[in-house]
């Protein structure tokens, strides 16, 4: 449509254009008939417009070419160019490259917290943590058990890592001898527990009765108290801030200050 529009603009100027050629000869003639100064001054005058008003058509003409629309051609949805549809440039919208997919991920992950981060947010500004051994960082859950083999949970080590770097934890439970307890802190050991993070032997406490773990808890006034025992969770919910319950079945928050978990990592490490 738009060439067609151009095509007959160039007709109509070069129409114009034929029709001036014959009033400036006309004007020439008449030039050299009369030479009277009035006569010549209105010719000048007219030829002066003939040639503003060429410029005019030209310019306007030039304008309307640079200004047709142009056209892009996406390709059909089969693949083929035989069902392309034309598109003004100006008209057709930006779209969202999808295929940039890489650096989508790199942009989420960046706003994704890290590990240590998450467990600081857990803590939630804890300096002082106590924690039983049995079932939540040795792989045996009884005291019995303990007469034959100890063994750290590989799983809880990272996260015990992360938890010492911003508050005191105190690992404790109850023992029937005293070759127990080199077991228990040759494991520790082992695990490289008392190397790289802010855990040390005296910071492992061991007793003889259950009553004597809370006895350890109060004294040490933590923000955080882990157990496996539901019985020693309860009494001492009014002395400790937050307590974690290790149970096999996750029951949420059983109390405002009372949370479960399947296991210490599994808490401390889900956001």
């Amino acid at each position: 449509m738009s060439d067609r529009v151009t095509d007959q603009t160039v007709s109509l100027v070069g129409r114009i254009a034929r029709r001036l050629s014959r009033k400036v000869s006309g004007v020439i003639v008449l030039l050299l008939k009369h030479k009277a100064a009035g006569s010549l001054g209105a010719a000048a005058g007219f030829a002066i417009a003939v040639v503003f008003t060429w410029k005019f058509l030209k310019s306007s003409s030039g304008r309307e070419r640079r200004h047709a629309p142009k056209h892009r051609f996406l390709p059909s949805t089969n693949g083929g160019m035989s069902g392309v549809a034309a598109i003004h440039a100006e008209d057709s919208p930006t779209l969202p490259n999808f295929r940039d997919s890489d650096e989508v991920k790199e942009i989420t992950t960046a706003f994704e917290p890290s590990f240590g981060q998450i467990v600081k947010n857990r803590l939630g500004g804890c300096r002082k943590m106590t924690c039983q051994l049995l079932g939540v960082i040795l792989v045996e859950k009884n005291s019995e058990e303990l007469q034959k083999h100890a063994n750290v949970r590989p799983s809880v080590v990272e996260v015990l890592h992360e938890i010492a770097k911003y508050c005191d934890i105190y690992l404790m439970d109850r023992i029937l001898d005293d070759e127990c307890e080199e077991r228990v802190l040759e494991a520790l050991e082992s695990a490289g527990l008392f190397h790289s993070s802010g855990l040390s032997r005296d910071k492992v406490l061991f007793c003889g009765t259950e009553s004597g773990r809370i006895s350890f808890v109060r004294q040490l006034e933590p923000d955080w108290h882990v157990d496996s025992n539901l019985d020693i969770i309860s009494q001492l919910a009014r002395f400790v801030r937050c307590q974690l319950f290790i149970s096999s079945d996750d029951m949420g928050q059983i109390a405002p200050n009372v949370f479960t978990s399947t296991t210490l990592e599994h808490y401390f490490s889900s956001q």
